[in-house]
């Protein structure tokens, strides 16, 4: 994310006085993970229907509030996800019938075929994440979609740090175990050969 976040204080700075055109330039960086991000949540993965109006709803909060926010780019993008969060939560809460589908999660989407090397595209990353507990889902996608640490994580959820890392870990064994073993060359650095989390974190590499 730090390439794409390059210039953020200054763009930033400059919405915050008005300037229309540092406005649209966070826009354009930070809505397509919102929109990713809150698809995984209201159970809309493409993000063709109800996840691009909550995180249009969110855009508006985000623009009626931003010359109170202070902080770095990442803290922007965590501050940005708990608006697309909140409003997120307010439609399952107006939507019983789309809350009861999401929390019973069904059938996952198909497993990758046994010893298979092909990296699941976007829309079944999506998917899988989708899949997951709400707790787990939550987690997994703000570090995977939105490029959260634990510490902003743990904001957005209002939770620690601890908790937010727990929730994540759990999600990404539940992908790998769906995905199958990947070796040990597909790691993160410093990962042990055969960590259960290594064929998870690398379906997720550059969503």
């Amino acid at each position: 994310m730090a390439e794409a976040d390059a210039g953020f204080p200054e763009a930033i700075r400059a919405a915050q006085a008005g300037d229309e055109t540092a406005f649209v330039h966070l826009y354009r960086t930070v809505h397509p993970c919102l929109v990713r991000y809150v698809g995984t949540l209201v159970g809309d993965a493409s993000g063709d229907g109800d996840a691009e109006e909550v995180a249009a709803g969110a855009w508006q909060d985000i623009a009626r509030d931003l010359r109170a926010f202070d902080g770095d780019a990442m803290c922007f993008r965590a501050w940005c996800a708990r608006s697309a969060r909140t409003r997120a939560l307010a439609r399952l809460h107006d939507r019983p019938g789309r809350r009861a589908r999401r929390r019973g999660r069904g059938r996952p989407p198909a497993r990758h075929p046994e010893g298979g090397r092909e990296r699941p595209d976007g829309g079944r990353s999506l998917a899988l994440i989708a899949w997951l507990p709400r707790a787990e889902a939550d987690a997994v996608a703000l570090r995977a979609i939105v490029g959260l640490d634990d510490e902003q994580a743990a904001y957005v959820l209002g939770t620690s740090p601890a908790a937010a890392r727990s929730a994540a870990l759990r999600g990404l064994r539940l992908l790998a175990d769906q995905l199958g073993e990947a070796a040990a060359d597909d790691c993160p650095p410093g990962a042990p050969a055969g960590d259960a989390t290594c064929s998870a974190t690398w379906m997720l590499r550059g969503m």
